[in-house]
C-alpha cells in the first residue's frame, strides 16, 4: 500500500517575511464510513452480523467520549490510545492564570505498536491535486 501526497507551497507562520517553501501534504484516496467498517468486520467473522458490529462501534464511540470527558486516557491495546489535550494563552504568573485562557482542545491519538509498524513501512506516491 502507498500513501498519496501533493506538494503545497506555504509561508512560515512564525516569519511571514521568510521565503515560501514547498511541503508534502497527504492526500486521502477515499473514505471508510462506520457502516462500511462494520460490514467489513462482520465479513471476516462467521458469528456476528454487520448490525451487531455497528451497534458495538456506536457504543464504543459513546464510551470513548464519556471517558475522555472525564479526563482519562483510553487505551486500545496495540491499536493505540486517545487523550484530550489543550493549549492555552500564557499568563504572567500562576496566580493570574484561569481556565478562560485555555483554548484549542483536541483529541490526541497515539498509535500503538501495530499502527507504528504500519507507519514505519509506508511507501509514498506523488500525485496531482
Amino acid at each position: 500500500m502507498s500513501v498519496q501526497y501533493v506538494v503545497i507551497e506555504r509561508s512560515n507562520p512564525g516569519n511571514p517575511e521568510a521565503p515560501r517553501k514547498f511541503y508534502a501534504q497527504a492526500k486521502a484516496s477515499g473514505e471508510l464510513t462506520l457502516k462500511k467498517l462494520s460490514k467489513e468486520i462482520a465479513e471476516g467473522s462467521t458469528t456476528v452480523s454487520d448490525t451487531d458490529v455497528l451497534a458495538v462501534l456506536n457504543d464504543l464511540t459513546k464510551v470513548l467520549k464519556r471517558h475522555l470527558d472525564n479526563g482519562e486516557i483510553v487505551r486500545f491495546g496495540d491499536f493505540g490510545s486517545f487523550q484530550v489535550a489543550v493549549g492555552s494563552s500564557g499568563a504572567e504568573s500562576e496566580d493570574k492564570f484561569n481556565a478562560s485562557l485555555i483554548r484549542s482542545p483536541k483529541v490526541v491519538f497515539r498509535p500503538g505498536s501495530d499502527i507504528r509498524e504500519m507507519l514505519n513501512n509506508l511507501k509514498y506516491v506523488k500525485t496531482t491535486r
